[in-house]
């Protein structure tokens, strides 16, 4: 069987659908060594030289040239099974009698649901193009059941169309110990709380900034650290909060970080603060409670079902919450400690390899 991936996002500076991409496709073809793979991306990619099945195909062209130059190639090659990981554009261009057997994974709807927090580009590119793949697709895969749930409310599919596979956290993440050359090197404040993802409106990282000036009088030497490349119209209201609350020296943004940096980062912290409004899955907290690392998020979408009772849950409405939260930790290293323990134990729920292993099965029914 030829099995063809859409690979563009896994590579570079990853975000959560890049490491979906990423670690489901190099776990997919360390499970099946029988078939033959072809990887179709715009650039190169890194972590796939290691497999004699695999071929990477480079196209270098850009929006629907990339798009309609990769069809051709299917074609050309006789693909068997397509699957996309991130985008919608092939499937949903494909024609009805072709042979080549697609797969989808529909990470969220923000587009739909929360068109405000979305660039005008991407909310326009899912609308024309997610409901054409989702009726032409051979399979329907989602990365929680949150998201299931909302797919089959808004395009009004059965159940039983749709096949949950979860994100899994990188071997990266980890306890550890990280030294004083790295401390001293990176200039970092003594006490912490994290933020991991993107900067874009729905992070709501607003509320995270004013629970921090809710808190700074009583513990002025607590810190927030921003983790995440700058996205959509976010910052603008994040520094007014900022330059309001006089905390232009106790709000740091890192910018990109390598998972290294992260894990270090996770295993410093005092919690990993996730006010997001809505996630597919939501990636980070799971990797801090792998690393050891206690989360506060907020109470939406799918993070119940990605945390379960290893995370102090608040209203991403409310401020005050995190504010409380961040206190209680500060407070109580017992509530640390559990917290720690919780989430080590949920964290095993989830794995890149289990995914795969899904998506195999998946593949061999078509």
């Amino acid at each position: 069987m030829k099995i063809a991936i859409d690979v563009r996002t896994a590579g570079g500076e990853k975000a959560g659908k890049g490491w979906f991409t990423f670690s489901i496709a190099r776990e997919l073809i360390k499970i099946d060594q029988s078939n033959q793979y072809f990887l179709y991306t715009d650039g190169g990619i890194a972590g796939f030289d290691e497999f004699k099945n695999v071929e990477m195909v480079i196209i270098v062209a850009k929006g629907l040239s990339w798009h309609s130059a990769v069809m051709k190639d299917l074609k050309k090659q006789e693909i068997d099974v397509f699957f996309a990981p991130s985008s919608f554009i092939i499937p949903a261009l494909l024609p009805k009698r072709t042979k080549i057997k697609t797969i989808i994974t529909i990470h969220d709807l923000v587009a739909f649901l929360f068109p405000e927090t979305h660039s005008k580009k991407t909310i326009i590119l899912e609308k024309i193009f997610l409901k054409r793949a989702i009726k032409k697709a051979s399979a329907i895969t989602v990365v929680s059941e949150n998201t299931k749930k909302d797919v089959m409310e808004k395009f009004n599919l059965p159940e039983d169309g749709i096949q949950i596979i979860p994100c899994g956290a990188s071997e990266d993440f980890h306890p550890e110990d990280p030294s004083e050359d790295f401390i001293k090197k990176t200039n970092l404040p003594e006490k912490f709380f994290l933020a991991v993802g993107t900067i874009e409106p729905r992070k709501n990282y607003e509320a995270l900034i004013q629970a921090l000036a809710m808190i700074h009088k009583e513990y002025p030497n607590y810190h927030v650290l921003i983790a995440g490349k700058q996205g959509w119209n976010a910052m603008e209201s994040i520094e007014e909060l900022i330059n309001e609350n006089y905390l232009q020296k106790y709000v740091h943004f890192l910018g990109y970080v390598t998972n290294k940096t992260l894990n270090k980062l996770y295993n410093l912290a005092e919690a990993l603060v996730f006010p997001s409004y809505y996630e597919g899955f939501g990636i980070p907290p799971l990797e801090a409670m792998q690393a050891g690392c206690p989360v506060i998020s907020s109470h939406s979408s799918s993070m119940p079902e990605v945390m379960g009772d290893a995370a102090i849950y608040c209203s991403p409405d409310s401020p005050a919450d995190f504010a409380k939260a961040m206190v209680d930790l500060i407070k109580n290293p017992e509530t640390r400690v559990d917290l720690v323990n919780r989430g080590r134990i949920r964290s095993k729920s989830f794995s890149w390899n289990s995914s795969a292993q899904k998506l195999y099965t998946l593949i061999k029914t078509l």
